[in-house]
């Protein structure tokens, strides 16, 4: 101790005796917490608090260390009478950093709260886009349609959608027609949606209907001249469907209420119209200003 005294009071004769007094109250009073403690678990308490204390130590030492090392190249630079800055004295070889002490570790962990933070941020630029482009619309011809075994207000239509097999799409178009008149008929049909059993038929897609609020309903129909598998595209809304919409997602609910058909009777998203390249507009037969389902 009368070493280390010595040693402090050298190195810094301002504060050298002050920090000795606070490691004498320190030992003190871990000493006096040494004779309290009997348990096993406060010994190693204590044995944690003295490894904090050692590590405090070693971080003002070298806090001393380099406040002589300032000072003696301060004196050096007013005894050689020069005007140029003096550099910070080269740190030895066989210097070691100082030991982390408590507030270096509240540091770290604050720095990797904000590097989670900015991952977050991050994470909510790279958010896909969620426009109509991720619907894969398609012009569909309607084989057959016939009433749900199971469901009264619902029907079942086979879909030719240009690919090797027809789709089975389970709707509700019961209402005041007759569904054979719908055979035959080209139809818009959303085709990435997942396949899904209602009252025991799967149904492999989706049937695109207006709809107006005292319940009258139309399919929505694809321009003349189209054939099954033409894909519906939008001129501001370029880029590929998703493969399948994630139900987790809810992109068709998301998008579903800027579907609609205006007063002329076409269709479009957010004013841009549904369009088969090359063929036309997609319309509402007889319907205007109305959503589409």
């Amino acid at each position: 101790p009368c070493s280390l005294a010595a040693a402090l009071v050298k190195l810094d004769p301002e504060d050298g005796e002050q920090i000795m007094e606070y490691f004498k109250t320190h030992a003190l009073l871990i000493r006096e917490k040494a004779f309290l403690q009997a348990s096993v678990r406060e010994q190693k308490k204590l044995l944690v608090e003295n490894a904090k204390l050692k590590n405090d130590i070693e971080h003002l030492k070298v806090q001393l260390q380099e406040k002589q090392r300032r000072r003696t190249g301060t004196h050096t630079h007013t005894h050689t009478h020069t005007h140029s800055k003096s550099k910070p004295a080269a740190i030895p070889a066989n210097h070691h950093p100082p030991c982390s002490s408590s507030h270096d570790r509240r540091d770290r962990q604050n720095g990797r709260r904000r590097g989670e933070r900015k991952g977050e941020k991050g994470k909510m630029m790279r958010r896909p886009r969620v426009d109509v482009s991720r619907l894969d619309l398609r012009v569909g011809r309607i084989l057959t349609t016939r009433r749900h075994p199971l469901a009264e207000t619902m029907s079942v239509q086979e879909v030719d959608l240009g690919e090797d097999a027809p789709r089975t799409v389970v709707s509700k178009l019961v209402w005041k027609t007759h569904l054979e008149q719908l055979q035959g008929s080209l139809a818009v049909l959303l085709c990435n949606v997942k396949a899904c059993r209602l009252r025991g038929v799967v149904s492999q897609a989706r049937l695109l209907r207006c709809s107006t609020p005292d319940g009258v309903i139309e399919l929505l129909a694809p321009p003349s001249g189209s054939a099954p598998g033409d894909r519906v595209t939008f001129l501001n809304y370029p880029g590929d469907p998703d493969r399948e919409l994630q139900s987790k997602q809810r992109i068709w609910e998301l998008l579903q209420p800027d579907l609609q058909v205006d007063c002329r009777g076409v269709a479009n998203y957010r004013g841009c119209r549904f369009e088969v390249k090359g063929k036309g507009l997609c319309r509402a037969p007889s319907l205007i200003n109305c959503i589409i389902r």
